[in-house]
C-alpha cells in the first residue's frame, strides 16, 4: 500500500522510517529526550540526514546517550571523539554536549524529569498544526524562543530557537506531518 508521507522524507528509507516511526510522536522518556537533545545540537547548520545516517556511531561514541557519563567526559574523551570519524567532529558541538549533559542532570534535580520540565511549556499536549506543505512549516516560533532561552539560562549551549523547533517536532511536542500525510492523525 503506498501511503502519502511528508515530502522532506520521501525516497530515502531511513528518513522514511525514521519519519514513519519516530518524528512526531511523543517521546516522555528523559534518556530518548536527552538522545533527540544532543542529535539536534549536532544538526545545527547541517541536514537531519547527515545526522541520521550517524545516529548509531554517535550511540557507540556517546556512550549510548547517557547523560550521567557524557557530563563525566574528560580532555582525553573529547580528543578520542574528535578522532572519532563515524560523528560529526565539531569540537564546539561536542563541549556542548557535556555542558548540555551536566545541565540536563540539573533540571531532572529540580523537576524529578527533564520531561516534566520540557512538556510544561505545552501543558503535556502536543500543539496539532495544520500543515499542507512541508516547506512551509515554521522553522521557530515564539514558544521554541521561550524555550532556547529557558535552557540557555540554565546553562545548556547550542540550543538556538531553530534547533529548539526541531527537538520539539521530532519529540512530538508539536505535530507538523502534512495533513495529507498518514502519520497526521496518528501522532
Amino acid at each position: 500500500m503506498d501511503r502519502h508521507r511528508c515530502g522532506w522524507c520521501v525516497g530515502d528509507p531511513l528518513y522514511e522510517a525514521y519519519h514513519d516511526e519516530e518524528w512526531g510522536v511523543p517521546v516522555k522518556d528523559d534518556d530518548t529526550l536527552f538522545e533527540f537533545l544532543i542529535l539536534e545540537t549536532f544538526q545545527a547548520g547541517l541536514s537531519w540526514i547527515t545526522v541520521l545516517r550517524k545516529r548509531e556511531n554517535f550511540r557507540n561514541a556517546f556512550d549510548n546517550f547517557d547523560s550521567k557519563k557524557i557530563a563525566t567526559y574528560n580532555q582525553d574523551k573529547i580528543e578520542e571523539l574528535l578522532s572519532n570519524a563515524g560523528i560529526i567532529r565539531n569540537k564546539l558541538k561536542i563541549n556542548a554536549s557535556i555542558t548540555n549533559a551536566r545541565a540536563f542532570m540539573k533540571i531532572q534535580e529540580e523537576f524529578e524529569s527533564f520531561s516534566t520540565y520540557i512538556w510544561k511549556f505545552v501543558n503535556d499536549v502536543p500543539i496539532k498544526n495544520k500543515c499542507k506543505d512541508y516547506k512551509k512549516a515554521p522553522v521557530n516560533t515564539s514558544l521554541s524562543d521561550t524555550i532556547s532561552k529557558d535552557l540557555k539560562k540554565r546553562g545548556f549551549k547550542f540550543v538556538g530557537t531553530t534547533v529548539i523547533y526541531a527537538f520539539m517536532q521530532a519529540t512530538g511536542m508539536v505535530n507538523d506531518h502534512e495533513v495529507s500525510c498518514f502519520r497526521y492523525n496518528q501522532v
